[in-house]
C-alpha cells in the first residue's frame, strides 16, 4: 500500500467535488496510447512541478542515477497524463511527500489532491475541497 497523490491542471478540472472525483477516475484509468514516465506530454506547470519533485523523490521508473541508492525510500511512482501527474510513495515519507508536493503545488499554480490522505483538494486559487 502507498501513500498518494496527484497534481493537476486546475483549469482542467471540475470545482464541485463529487465532479472532481468522476474526472479524476476518468484520469486514472491510464488506457492512453502514450508513455506515462514521459514527462513533456504534461503541461509546462506540471513539468515544473514533476522536475522540483524528482529531486527529492526520484522515478523510480526511469534509470537512476549512480548516486541514487535502489533501496531509497524516497524513490516515487510516477504516472504521467496530459493534465495531472500521479505519484505513490512510502508511507514512511508521507509527510514529507505531501509537504514537498504542496509547496511545490502552490509554486507552479498547479492543484494538489490528496488521494491517501483526507481526500482533499487544493486549487491554486486557495481553494479547498472535500
Amino acid at each position: 500500500m502507498s501513500y498518494d497523490l496527484m497534481a493537476f491542471e486546475s483549469d482542467k478540472a471540475p470545482k464541485k467535488y463529487k465532479d472532481f472525483l468522476r474526472w479524476y477516475d476518468e484520469q486514472t484509468e491510464w488506457n492512453g496510447e502514450h508513455d506515462y514516465n514521459n514527462p513533456s506530454l504534461a503541461s509546462d506547470s506540471l513539468q515544473g512541478w514533476y522536475g522540483e519533485m524528482v529531486q527529492t523523490f526520484p522515478n523510480m521508473n526511469l534509470p537512476l542515477l549512480p548516486d541514487i541508492d535502489p533501496g531509497d525510500k524516497h524513490l516515487a511512482d510516477y504516472a504521467i497524463g496530459h493534465h495531472v501527474i500521479y505519484v505513490a510513495f512510502g508511507w514512511s515519507v508521507a509527510g514529507e511527500a505531501f509537504e514537498c508536493a504542496k509547496a511545490l503545488a502552490d509554486k507552479y499554480c498547479v492543484g494538489l489532491f490528496d488521494v491517501s490522505g483526507d481526500g482533499e483538494v487544493f486549487f491554486p486559487d486557495g481553494r479547498n475541497m472535500k
